[in-house]
């Protein structure tokens, strides 16, 4: 059995971006110190990210494969969040280094020593939803990415699906749109509620692209919106789930059938809150959450993105709950007023 407790060594990779920042505060909040994190931490502004955290090594992206070779170290786990997430960056050859070939290299190690792997994947692998939102494997061979960051996150996980080599537990987690703190750094690619939060701090009015698709209106686009909170716990459950075996009997909801084995099984895993919501729910959250009324303007979506632009995505989650995961999300409302309240009025890192 895979045994992790607060001594265990963990790495973390994108460990100064968005997710996986809030990720080593989670896992400094719950004791473990022992971590190896690997990022890009030349990068001025991710700078704020990492600093004050407690670690064991820092290690440069580009030096992580040598560094492991020349140390050798004793490895628990290996959380690979890392990734180029810049969905209107259009040159494939930057996902498929970053969010291919380098996750193979993480896979290869992982496998080799024999150590469980979550890693990233992304709701950006569905496109535009023609064939709904369900983790199934067998659809992920049929997906169509909508962009170059989509495509590079779906080629790993149909890699990781066929290979016989494998870590003794291993689960690609494809998340939905994330929001919440330490993603300032972001700029573009940030959360609308960040987007919204300055915009109204700045002039009182939020700015929402219009509908160009006659069956919803404009702020009508559905997301399914998950704080990186509820993602968080997700990932250390399964860590505390994961066996050497690659399958763990976890406690079942009481609404399960009787008889019903819950399992938590090596694959893809869809990671959202399961409840699409507008975006003009989102805005209006964000205004209650500073006690203003709303204002929003509609401006026209850049043509750059307009044909590559995602007008619903919910996930489909029952796999997480056969697994056994039956924690409560949060509410569109209640993890936006945390993330306003808590870090952005008072400009805190988590």
């Amino acid at each position: 059995m895979n045994n992790i407790n607060t001594g265990s060594s963990i790495i973390i990779t994108g460990a100064a971006g968005f997710i996986g920042s809030c990720l080593v505060k989670y896992l400094n909040e719950k004791g473990f110190e022992n971590l190896i994190i690997v990022d890009d931490f030349g990068v001025e502004e991710k700078r704020k990210n990492w600093e004050g955290k407690s670690y064991a090594h820092l290690v440069e992206r580009y030096n992580l494969f040598d560094w492991l070779d020349m140390h050798n170290p004793q490895v628990d786990f290996v959380l690979h969040i890392g990734a180029r997430t810049d969905t209107t960056e259009f040159n494939y050859e930057i996902h498929h280094e970053l969010n291919y070939e380098y996750s193979k290299k993480i896979w290869h190690y992982c496998t080799a020593k024999q150590v469980p792997l979550i890693y990233a994947s992304s709701a950006a692998t569905y496109g535009a939803g023609e064939l709904g939102y369900n983790d199934d494997h067998d659809v992920i061979e049929k997906l169509h990415p909508l962009n170059p960051y989509g495509v590079s996150k779906n080629e790993f996980d149909k890699l990781a699906l066929v290979q016989i080599n494998q870590p003794p537990f291993w689960a690609g987690l494809k998340f939905f749109n994330v929001y919440g703190p330490n993603e300032a750094h972001k700029h573009r690619m940030a959360s609308v509620i960040y987007h919204s939060f300055n915009q109204i701090q700045k002039g009182g009015v939020v700015k929402l692209f219009k509908s160009h698709k006659p069956e919803f209106a404009d702020g009508e686009q559905l997301r399914d919106f998950v704080y990186v909170k509820d993602v968080l716990k997700v990932m250390y459950w399964m860590m505390e789930n994961a066996v050497k075996e690659g399958r763990m009997t976890v406690d079942c909801k009481e609404d399960t059938s009787p008889g019903v084995i819950c399992q938590l099984e090596p694959g893809i895993y869809n990671l959202g809150t399961g409840k699409a919501r507008t975006f003009n729910d989102l805005v209006y959250a964000t205004y209650a959450a500073i006690h203003k009324e709303p204002f929003i303007v509609y401006i026209d979506m850049p043509e750059d993105i307009r044909d590559k632009y995602q007008y619903f995505t919910e996930a489909n989650m029952q796999k997480l709950h056969n697994a056994g995961y039956d924690e409560p999300f949060y509410s569109l409302e209640e993890g936006v007023l945390d993330y306003v309240s808590n870090y952005l009025i008072k400009e805190k890192i988590w």
